[in-house]
């Protein structure tokens, strides 16, 4: 822990350099998009286009080829959270939550390693978010080794802070913190590599992410760009508690989300957005009853009609109810589907189990079970994206750049099985079971060598056994010959990376497979069959 004396340095070299970026964002030219002249806008592209702002014509839209081909994207989860690295990258809340959680209590914790809340606030983090390492180019040809086919950083987290050149917030990263416009950059690189660009917008819940008391920070009104308005339910007890409806925000707030998001539009036309929780409240049961649904109405219909007028494809992601299924892409936080889907859909999740920002006591997955979640979501007709958890000064943790290198290393080999494929007549087979779900994937246990899973590319058949059995023996059943033809006989297989001959045969109850001596890869294995 640091000493009084570095913690008063630290607090005075955070407020100099708060000091410093408000006196910038002051000298800073008026802004060329207002918050009433991106409402103008969007009010507008809603109107125009093939799409009306009404859910009949939002349903009309089409999962594009990219997304369904790419199947694999790297979520990055940047920001000012990075600095504290402790508990997870929701330490902005938990600051201000006198609680012990699984996480520790992250309130005493601040106090004894930074000080009284009102004297260092999250806003004094912002200055430490240097980026001294960041670079663009390096992120983003990591992403393209580990076999990514898009890339999608956090624009803007519950804390408030933009990590964007945004004209409406001076709390941004070009005036603030990295003094860049990381997006910009970022799309920059990624569309140079030729991969899909999307972004992130967690901003939603910044209504009722920061709880108050009067000794904090962020009831000071100065501030109240960054936190939030001030409001009486954010002093309450049980603030804490997520399954505790907080009232719906008002139009101010939305209005301001609605601008705030539009902008992301403008300035960078991203291939995708994804949305977090905030949009649509836990308890909310369905998109009718959502106090959202008019402003997300009216932001899907402007950016697909502006997609539309400039001969883009893209993706709006969701969670919970937010939308209509057909209406956008339905994205599930760490967790995954028991079985196949008509329609596509998106597991998030990250490297680690315990946060998505960095901390210093990541508890990182095994590489093989991240390799088999990628599996098993395409075989149900899933893509898989995968965060990555940067540390303040911009660099990737070589842990985690390892673990995308050996995911990069077995898609190289074995990706035919995985890009531009779909779903079979079945997932696949094996004793292992889904628990489907939301948060769902610590209640799922690793898979077995007898566990295998279907893709189809054309007339191939990719079957994925996800372990090399000891016997090097694999029976699969759901590939037993048929005397009523649904099945067709089996021609060839090859296993993929390998040179060795496979044996096969072919009976009523199952194809057998012997393996070569030696498996091709240290995770699973893939038989080409024709």
């Amino acid at each position: 822990m640091p000493s009084s004396w570095v913690i008063q340095v630290l607090t005075l070299s955070s407020l100099i350099g708060l000091a410093s970026s408000e006196a910038n964002a002051q000298d800073k030219q008026q802004p060329i998009l207002s918050e009433s002249v991106l409402l103008e806008k969007i009010e507008a592209g809603a109107q125009k286009g093939p799409f009306q702002p009404d859910w009949n014509s939002l349903e009309k839209y089409k999962i594009p080829t990219w997304y369904q081909d790419a199947k694999f994207g790297i979520f990055i989860h940047w920001g000012a959270y990075s600095v504290p690295a402790f508990g997870s990258e929701w330490y902005p809340r938990w600051m201000y939550i006198d609680k012990k959680t699984w996480r520790g209590n992250t309130y005493a914790h601040h106090a004894k390693t930074y000080g009284l809340h009102k004297d260092f606030g999250y806003k004094d983090f912002i200055p430490l978010l240097t980026g001294d390492n960041f670079n663009a180019a390096q992120w983003v040809k990591l992403f393209k080794d580990a076999g990514a086919r898009y890339v999608v950083p956090v624009a803007e987290h519950h804390d408030g802070f933009a990590m964007y050149d945004s004209n409406l917030t001076r709390w941004n990263a070009v005036d603030m913190g990295p003094k860049r416009d990381i997006i910009g950059l970022l799309e920059k690189e990624t569309r140079k590599a030729g991969l899909k660009f999307g972004v992130s917008s967690h901003r939603a819940f910044n209504w009722a992410y920061f709880p108050r008391k009067p000794h904090f920070d962020n009831v000071n009104p100065h501030y109240f760009d960054l936190y939030g308005r001030d409001h009486e339910f954010l002093y309450a007890d049980d603030v804490y508690d997520l399954s505790k409806p907080w009232p719906p925000q008002d139009m101010v707030f939305k209005n301001h989300w609605l601008a705030r998001t539009g902008e992301l539009v403008e300035k960078y036309h991203p291939d995708l957005i994804w949305f977090d929780f905030g949009i649509s409240p836990i308890w909310v049961k369905s998109y009718d009853t959502n106090p959202f649904q008019k402003h997300l109405k009216k932001f899907a219909a402007y950016y697909y009609n502006d997609a539309a007028k400039n001969h883009q494809e893209v993706v709006l992601n969701y969670k919970l109810n937010a939308f209509p299924e057909n209406a956008a892409v339905l994205d599930i936080e760490r967790g995954k589907l028991a079985g196949i889907r008509p329609l596509l859909w998106q597991t998030d999740t990250c490297v680690s189990f315990n946060s998505w920002g960095h901390i210093r006591d990541q508890h990182y997955k095994p590489v093989n079970l991240i390799v088999d979640d990628l599996v098993d979501i395409v075989s149900k007709n899933g893509v898989l994206l995968l965060n990555v958890c940067p540390k303040p000064d911009g660099s990737i943790p070589q842990m985690e750049q390892d673990m995308l290198r050996k995911i990069g290393g077995w898609l190289k080999m074995n990706g035919e099985a995985i890009y531009e494929t779909r779903p079979w007549l079945t997932y696949g087979e094996g004793p292992s079971v889904t628990i489907e779900g939301e948060k769902q994937e610590e209640k799922n246990k690793g898979f077995t060598a007898q566990d295998i899973r279907f893709t189809t590319r054309g007339d191939t058949l990719y079957a994925i056994i996800l372990g090399w059995p000891e016997e090097r023996q694999v029976l699969i059943k759901s590939l037993a010959k048929k005397d009523n033809g649904t099945l067709k006989n089996v021609r060839r297989i090859k296993l993929l990376g390998s040179e060795d001959s496979v044996k096969w045969k072919q009976t009523s109850t199952s194809l057998k497979v012997i393996l070569p001596e030696k498996s091709p890869c240290d995770f699973a294995v893939v038989l080409k069959i024709e």
